[in-house]
């Protein structure tokens, strides 16, 4: 269980309602395996309020919008929209768009910047989702891209902690974006690294500082960490249990090879992780059946949140 602080000010935040984050830690709910699953993100920058449904309740075209969603369902390429913190850009100035392919060992980064977001439709969903980005634009260089969970409109948590991290971050210097839904409301602030795909929850600004720190470096930092969003939940639960067993730090040393479902068993899995060193480890994963139930996010009926649980590593010969 995540036993890391927050501010005082965040504390009386949690305390004058409840909430699904507020649920989520009093039942101690673990973090792991619970990123968003997505070879590919493709952000695009888009300022002005956010509805429920981003996409379609923002100033983005609504044509447009439905014509991105139809073109990457499949595809293993994410949408989302981002922003900057605090006051909001003219809408009509040009959109910044960052396209980002998370495979370790293959991971990149390529940015531009667009008049109209219609020329995303010329793009190949279907390559990026691969990892083929085909020159695609220019490469970006920096430090890793924090995207931070703002979306209030979809779930209170995420402007009630998200907001304050986002402003928080950008005000310490780290380049930081206000992001649409990652999922995951009750872990609030929730944020994704990229181009690694690593998803953090509970988190606040030194701790993502660590984080940032160490991507530059090479390095993981697996506390609050909830997954690598190029794998399925099962391979993210295999990776960590994997790192939490050796101490392996390395960002790109790991990969999930193989995830086998159970003939026996509808909930288990067996799964592959591979070291750049040649190691292997098979990881067997179940799902929690006796998980309490809990809202998905605000508002929402209670019900079985699925969970993962690595339950024995082995080093393969």
């Amino acid at each position: 269980m995540w036993s890391g602080g927050w501010s005082s000010v965040t504390k009386v935040r949690l305390g004058v309602v409840s909430t699904c984050t507020t649920a989520s830690l009093e039942l101690a709910e673990p973090l792991t395996a619970t990123a968003a699953t997505a070879r590919t993100w493709l952000l695009l920058e888009q300022p002005g309020p956010w509805g429920a449904k981003a996409l379609s309740h923002s100033r983005l075209d609504p044509a447009v919008a439905a014509a991105l969603s139809a073109a990457l369902e499949g595809t293993g390429t994410r949408l989302a929209l981002i922003r900057r913190p605090g006051r909001h850009t003219d809408p009509q100035a040009p959109r910044r768009v960052y396209v980002a392919h998370t495979e370790p060992g293959r991971s990149w980064v390529r940015t531009t910047t667009l008049a109209d977001p219609a020329e995303l439709l010329d793009l190949d969903p279907a390559a990026l989702g691969e990892g083929d980005h085909r020159g695609l634009w220019r490469p970006h260089e920096g430090p890793p891209l924090v995207c931070v969970c703002t979306n209030g409109k979809r779930d209170r948590c995420c402007a009630l902690l998200g907001r304050p991290l986002a402003a928080e971050l950008t005000a310490s210097g780290i380049d930081t974006w206000e992001i649409t839904h990652i999922g995951g409301h009750r872990f609030s602030p929730t944020l994704l690294v990229l181009p690694y795909g690593y998803a953090y929850g509970r988190t606040d600004a030194p701790a993502v500082k660590e984080v940032t720190e160490a991507l530059r470096d090479g390095r993981l930092v697996t506390d609050r960490c909830r997954g690598r969003s190029a794998w399925d939940r099962p391979g993210q639960a295999a990776e960590l249990a994997v790192r939490e067993l050796t101490g392996e730090d390395g960002v790109d040393a790991l990969r999930v090879t193989d995830t086998r479902g159970s003939a026996q068993d509808a909930e288990a899995w067996a799964v592959n992780v591979t070291h750049t060193d040649g190691r292997r480890w098979r990881v067997n994963v179940v799902a929690c059946a006796d998980a309490p139930p809990l809202a998905a996010s605000c508002g929402a009926a209670l019900s079985r949140q699925p969970r993962m649980e690595a339950v024995a590593v082995a080093q393969l010969p």
